[in-house]
């Protein structure tokens, strides 16, 4: 009887399930690799709702990892860009993507330099692409730091432009300059005039010294000079500006004839003649028959600057190159020019498109 009624119940009754099977022992095995780096340690977690009802139980909350600062959105959706406007090539140099004007010429290196542009490099003509952009980002730290310079430095020139009209300010010797429409006189031919406001400082007024001048206060903030020139208010942009840069050369070529004939006698030298240049990147140049090149926009540094110019070009006169000699003929006279040279380079002149 009791046989049957087991036999019943094996029947009826479901079985038990089956026990869960022993795990394999372990054996030698490949060794797993794991990648290097931050992304090994920040994996991202399963959601509230992966970890709910249909998964298995969440293990133990591990303490909370400090939170990294959160990245502005634009730079997560696309790197950085510099784009030449002759670009013919792109390299991805660490997060930048930088479009370049890459240029074939009869050299033994690759070549390349930051202008305003941006990226422009030159490499010999069997040189491969692939070997270019290798040098390239052999060099990636030094290029987007001057892409990143020179890009700063665009933005704030563009934060200085001048706006042409009735109580515009520019620099002019290194102190704000206002310009002042004066319909009522025509400055016997010059075309304007140059008020004083306030004093100056002995320094700014000594345009002899080659010692620093303090710096101007910003545009706005108190010029000490006004700039009258003869036109009606009515005047357009294009015509004040245009004024103004013809005065600005006028004063140019006094200020530097002036200049010339105070250094050449210390350098024992003779200049010939003087012309002015618009140049955007070069500031001077010097010739053995002792023509000398100046850029009339010099007028917007402070004296100091401009003395440095005037003296390297007269320098050249002696030496014709950039050698060590030609540097201590210019420290003869300035011997500051390296701090003057900086400044140079460092402090742009106003846009006046």
């Amino acid at each position: 009887m009791q046989r049957l009624v087991q036999l019943a119940l094996d029947l009826f009754d479901p079985p038990a399930p089956p026990m869960p099977a022993a795990p394999p022992v372990a054996g030698p095995s490949a060794p797993v690799l794991k990648p290097d780096g931050p992304e090994a340690q920040v994996k991202p977690s399963l959601s509230a709702i992966e970890n709910g009802a249909n998964g298995p139980a969440a293990s133990p909350a591990r303490p909370a990892r400090p939170a990294l600062p959160a990245a502005p959105l634009p730079s997560l959706l696309s790197p950085a860009e510099f784009r030449h406007p002759k670009a013919n090539r792109e390299v991805l140099l660490g997060d930048a993507v930088v479009a370049y004007a890459l240029q074939r010429a009869r050299r033994r290196t690759i070549g390349f330099t930051v202008g305003a542009d941006g990226l422009s490099v030159r490499a010999p003509s069997w040189v491969t692409l692939g070997a270019v952009d290798a040098a390239l980002r052999g060099k990636a730290d030094w290029i987007l730091r001057k892409l990143s310079e020179t890009r700063e430095r665009h933005e704030r020139l563009q934060g200085d432009r001048v706006v042409w009209a009735d109580g515009a300010e520019l620099p002019y010797l290194g102190e704000p300059l206002r310009v002042v429409l004066d319909p009522g006189h025509r400055f016997a031919g010059k075309g304007g005039a140059l008020v004083e406001l306030m004093a100056l400082p002995a320094a700014a007024s000594a345009s002899a010294s080659s010692e620093a001048v303090t710096p101007a206060p910003p545009a706005g903030q108190g010029a000490r000079r006004a700039l009258h020139i003869g036109l009606p208010h009515s005047a357009s942009p294009a015509q004040i500006r245009d004024a103004v840069q013809a005065w600005l050369m006028r004063d140019a070529r006094r200020h530097f004839t002036e200049r010339l004939n105070h250094f050449a006698p210390q350098l024992g030298v003779q200049w010939a003649s003087l012309r002015l240049s618009s140049a955007q990147t070069r500031w001077g140049s010097a010739k053995s028959d002792g023509s000398i090149r100046l850029n009339w926009r010099l007028l917007h540094y402070r004296p100091a600057i401009i003395d440095y110019v005037v003296v390297h070009e007269l320098a050249h006169l002696r030496v014709m190159d950039h050698s060590p000699r030609f540097w201590d003929t210019v420290a003869t006279v300035v011997p500051d020019y390296a701090d003057l040279r900086r400044h140079l380079r460092k402090e742009p002149v106003p846009p006046w498109e």
